[in-house]
């Protein structure tokens, strides 16, 4: 009986939560420019009709009574646990700050869109700066004498700290940098004509979505369209939405793109139906979550095993790279090198970018930098760690969405989620022995089922830490991603382990 009135209940919050979600990629992609304030405020409305469920004597009665009666490793144990975590959360942050929160992030969000398409900081400066200032406030209300920055990691994923992801991104610094080295005293120059070229968007978006399809996104459950910021949303299983962005001299970034979001939108449509709406109904962890995407976008896509399917595609879609061959696609997928953008980073240098992200958040939050030192300190950051600086802020301190939605903690996420998907794709290949001959023939059912099956429908039940080992048989490690991304940058530039 607990677990179910807990599971009537959750399933309010979850409706509203489905709806804020709705208004939030309406707003990124239909909402015509003047409706930002009357947004803000219905968004603010429904996160105070939101928190005073989520925090109401009811619910909280109802997670703690179905906490005592739930047998040990059971659904309804993790349904409990999960419910009674989010509520002693919710119940910390005071309704207010609940709803200046919600209206802050989409005047934000309208703000970062205008001073990102100007490059100009001043535009969202002010609007940063209440961002920053309601989520100090808010990780105070969390975690009166702990730091800052931790409450809000924990938010994106949970158990996450500064003192267990410094030490990481040290060491995949001191791992990736000789490397990165490496390449560079090789002297050897990647041809990237076979992915460069003139690409339409209407053939880019047709070829995307076939691929999209190919890998077993529901179009009847979902769709694509343009954003400035790529992003996949999921209001339900059955109602999965992803968007793309695209440059017409170079395809990579909307094929990969539309990959990685796909990959997202698998995870979300191959959720558990049994559990759609209760407390352990959605993914673990964005770390996770980044697991599925990135997995689909650089271990499958970038495969040769891949473009071995795809690449008659490709020449059908795209008729002026008629003569391309795998082996010359191949290396142009690969590169390691220094460059301004996350999100078209190369797999060798992606994490420093969290890396840099990292950093410059860790120091917001700890005072030693303010709002105003942000476009300096980004481009200083920069320079130190890939030794580059942006000609402009919209390359540099405006390139990402996630700090006009404050979602301050969010981007090591990407980084755990490399090191995920690559210990759950080398299990995979032990699993599906002939893997690379499938992917050959375009066949990525078995694919998509194993991680259905491992993954996508364990839902919440497990954390990810959890979840990692029971699919694996050992702890998260980065000794697999390490292993790969050594192997094919070796491949690409005839680098020795040695050199290495």
């Amino acid at each position: 009986m607990s677990e179910s009135k807990l599971d009537t209940l959750w399933r309010e919050i979850s409706d509203l939560t489905a709806t804020e979600a709705v208004l939030g990629w309406d707003q990124e992609t239909m909402m015509p420019p003047k409706g930002q304030a009357a947004r803000g405020n219905a968004l603010g409305t429904l996160a105070g009709i939101k928190h005073a469920k989520m925090t109401s004597a009811e619910i909280l009665e109802s997670a703690e009574a179905c906490a005592e009666m739930a047998a040990e490793d059971s659904v309804a144990e993790a349904k409990a646990r999960e419910a009674l975590r989010q509520i002693h959360r919710a119940r910390k942050i005071p309704a207010d700050l609940a709803k200046a929160l919600a209206e802050s992030t989409s005047s934000g969000l309208a703000s970062w869109q205008k001073a990102r398409a100007s490059s100009d900081f001043s535009l969202f400066a002010q609007d940063l700066e209440t961002l920053v200032r309601l989520n100090q406030e808010k990780a105070s209300a969390l975690s009166p004498d702990g730091p800052a920055y931790d409450a809000l990691l924990d938010e994106f994923e949970p158990g996450a700290t500064e003192a267990v992801l410094g030490p990481l991104f040290d060491s995949l610094r001191a791992d990736l940098s000789p490397l990165i080295q490496a390449v560079s005293d090789s002297g050897v120059v990647v041809d990237e004509s076979p992915a460069q070229g003139d690409f339409s968007e209407k053939a880019q978006a047709v070829f995307g979505k076939m691929v999209a399809q190919k890998m077993g996104y529901d179009f009847e459950a979902g769709r694509l369209d343009l954003a400035t910021h790529p992003f996949c949303t999921g209001f339900s299983p059955s109602d999965v939405r992803i968007t793309w962005r695209y440059q017409t001299d170079d395809f990579r970034p909307a094929l990969f793109g539309i990959m990685h979001e796909a990959g997202h939108g698998l995870y979300e449509q191959g959720l558990n139906p049994a559990w759609v709406g209760t407390s352990i109904g959605g993914a673990v962890g964005l770390g996770m979550h980044e697991s599925q995407s990135r997995m689909w976008e650089n271990l499958i896509g970038r495969s040769r095993a891949f473009w071995e399917w795809a690449l008659p595609e490709f020449r059908a879609a795209f008729p002026g790279k008629s003569e391309v061959t795998v082996d010359q696609m191949f290396p142009a997928l690969h590169t390691a090198k220094a460059s301004l953008i996350r999100v078209e980073a190369d797999e060798a240098t992606y994490n420093l970018h969290v890396a840099a992200r990292f950093e410059i958040e860790r120091r917001l939050f700890s005072g030693k930098i303010s709002v105003a030192d942000l476009p300096e300190f980004w481009d200083q950051t920069y320079e130190d760690l890939l030794g580059i600086r942006a000609d402009n802020v919209s390359e540099g301190v405006l390139q990402d969405i996630h700090w006009s939605m404050g979602a301050f903690g969010y981007f090591p996420t990407y980084t755990l989620g490399n090191l995920i998907n690559a210990q759950l794709f080398e299990t995979m290949g032990q699993e599906i022995h002939d893997l690379d001959a499938q992917m050959a023939q375009g066949d990525f059912h078995t694919i998509r089922e194993w991680l259905r099956a491992k993954i996508h429908t364990q839902s919440s039940r497990y954390s990810s830490d959890q979840l990692v080992e029971k699919v694996t048989g050992s702890p998260l490690s980065a000794d697999a991603f390490l292993a790969g991304i050594r192997k094919v940058t070796a491949e690409v530039y005839g680098i020795s382990g040695n050199n290495m």
